[in-house]
């Protein structure tokens, strides 16, 4: 399954249990969505297997220690591609998008500390070959945070 081909009703619905609950098992999601749990378990593996889904834990940073995180907004020369594969590279940076507009790459930051960030920008993001400028901006508080956004 190839992640550009049309999901059913039935993978649709898979994926919305998942996102309801990752830890419901199999036989639970194979009686909310009319399958086998062998079928479902089949499902599943191709879903994941195609890139479509992931199916993760996910932590609360400050909960783990990781008491700063921010989005940092880098305007860059030349292939933005080369700076991203450069930014890949660094653990603390947990989401990356190239864009259009007023930054050529957005990140996303976790660090223990301010101390820690500044140290990153410093030594780490500012300093890779083509990064002109960035713009950083530090959480305050984050209110929400979703995964489950659904299928079409």
């Amino acid at each position: 399954m190839a992640a550009r081909d049309h999901l059913d009703d039935t993978s649709k619905r898979i994926i919305e249990q998942l996102q309801e609950n990752g830890r419901r098992s199999y036989a639970e999601i194979g009686k909310a969505v009319g399958l086998s749990e062998a079928a479902v378990r089949q499902r599943v593996q191709r879903l994941t297997d195609s890139g479509i889904m992931q199916v993760v834990a996910v932590t609360d940073p400050m909960r783990l220690g990781f008491h700063r995180q921010a989005l940092v907004g880098l305007r860059v020369s030349g292939d933005s591609r080369a700076v991203a594969a450069e930014l890949e590279q660094i653990s603390a940076v947990d989401y990356l998008v190239l864009t259009a507009g007023s930054f050529d790459i957005l990140i996303e930051v976790v660090c223990a500390s301010d101390q820690d960030l500044a140290e990153l920008l410093n030594a780490r993001i500012r300093t890779i070959p083509g990064v002109i400028s960035s713009e950083t901006f530090v959480y305050l508080e984050v209110r929400k945070q979703s995964f489950d956004w659904g299928t079409p």
